[in-house]
């Protein structure tokens, strides 16, 4: 198939190229310039204007919007509406809040545009191992698409979640997990360092032996386990942990909806806290971040004492 895709960011370009290694026509739109060449080696077609890249692409198109979630998705959205044709379909694959999705898809349906919403995991890790696709809207939109999905996720890797909004909403969910597992693995890290036993611990060697047939093992582990393997004690990093939104996302819809979500909840909170001290635990959650989705991480300012805590 033909695909269009627009941010080639630390994931679009990956997932560019997973769909060139996948045997599909990639026309790739960037606003800096420089990472529309950098796709061109790899076999990509490069358009620098929305114009150019909707030109060359062939009817019915299907275009890809790889973006971060806010304001920019609209304006994007706002011109290609105006360039895309009834019949094409518009991809949006960031980490979007559901509500917005219901929004676009009705300014895109009034002109017979197909919208999908697809909530992408993978990280930078994508590349090689595949993206685990949760994908809402229309269902013969979905249908035309199973191709892509196909190249772009691991065996089993893709589902259609229902309706508009179906897929980020499922995302955030899964996220909002994310942030609960975590929270758990950087408070049980904690603990250990905080201990009398602590001189004696290999983190990465504990984290690799969970690993191994353990009830708590997961590729979170895995990462944490590289992570230690550079820096044993994470003291080239500060406990500054971001958040992207979907926590956050996760813990309104628990209050509209009445659930108790308090992990999630008490999970997000400890990210607030993050940014006002520099404790062991959180420096664990910002290489986590930094292992799975290449999220930058903030230099250790001072050293940290005998029980890995540092100043703010």
């Amino acid at each position: 198939m033909e695909v269009g895709m627009i941010g080639l960011g630390r994931m679009g370009m990956n997932m560019a190229r997973r769909l060139l290694r996948g045997g599909h026509r990639v026309v790739a739109y960037n606003r800096s310039p420089e990472k529309t060449q950098e796709i061109l080696s790899d076999g990509a077609l490069g358009a620098y204007s929305l114009s150019e890249l909707v030109e060359k692409l062939s009817l019915p198109r299907a275009v890809w919007l790889m973006l971060p979630a806010g304001n920019v998705v609209d304006q994007y959205i706002q011109e290609l509406s105006g360039l895309l044709r009834p019949g094409d379909i518009l991809v949006e694959g960031g980490n979007t809040h559901y509500k917005d999705d219901l929004r676009r898809a009705q300014v895109l349906e009034e002109k017979s545009i197909g919208f999908l919403d697809v909530g992408v995991s993978g990280g930078i890790w994508g590349l090689e191992k595949g993206y685990c696709l949760m994908i809402g809207g229309k269902k013969e939109a979905y249908e035309r698409l199973v191709p892509v999905f196909e190249s772009l996720a691991p065996k089993d890797g893709y589902l259609y979640c229902g309706p508009t909004g179906a897929g980020h909403f499922v995302k955030m969910i899964h996220n909002g997990i994310e942030y609960g597992m975590m929270q758990a693995y950087a408070e049980g890290f904690a603990l250990m360092e905080a201990s009398s036993y602590r001189e004696y611990f290999d983190y990465s060697r504990v984290a690799h032996l969970w690993n191994q047939g353990s009830v708590v093992r997961s590729w979170l582990l895995e990462l944490l386990e590289s992570a230690f393997s550079s820096d044993p004690r994470l003291s080239q990093i500060r406990g500054y942990v971001e958040d992207s939104g979907e926590g956050r996302w996760t813990v309104q819809e628990a209050l509209e909806s009445s659930v108790a979500t308090p992990v999630t909840a008490v999970s997000l909170f400890q990210r607030f806290l993050s940014r006002q001290e520099d404790a062991f635990s959180d420096r664990i959650l910002a290489a986590l971040r930094r292992e799975f989705g290449g999220h930058p991480v903030l230099k250790a300012q001072a050293a940290h004492d005998s029980h890995g805590e540092g100043k703010p």
